[in-house]
């Protein structure tokens, strides 16, 4: 990434979800969701906890979905009208 200027405005929130192998059973996929402000393309965050993830954890990574909240999103709020709790 040379020559990239780094600031945070250029940062997005970043979602990813990794479907890894369970340890003790390798034929099942379980979900995790990774949340953190990230930079694209690169994703140097994510990329530090993937290499966290390989070298610590038992759990073989699948595959890994990512999507990014699009700049201003968070810029309004509003109340919502209602709230239900379904059991």
């Amino acid at each position: 990434m040379a020559g990239q200027i780094w600031t945070f405005a250029n940062w997005r929130l970043t979602t990813a979800e990794i479907l890894y192998h369970m340890p003790d059973y390798p034929g099942l996929l379980q979900s995790f969701v990774w949340q953190e402000y990230d930079l694209a393309p690169g994703y140097p965050q994510l990329e530090k906890f993937l290499d966290f993830w390989s070298s610590s954890l038992d759990g073989a990574v699948h595959s890994v979905s990512v999507s990014q909240a699009r700049r201003g999103l968070y810029d309004h709020w509003r109340m919502a009208d209602a709230a239900f709790t379904l059991h």
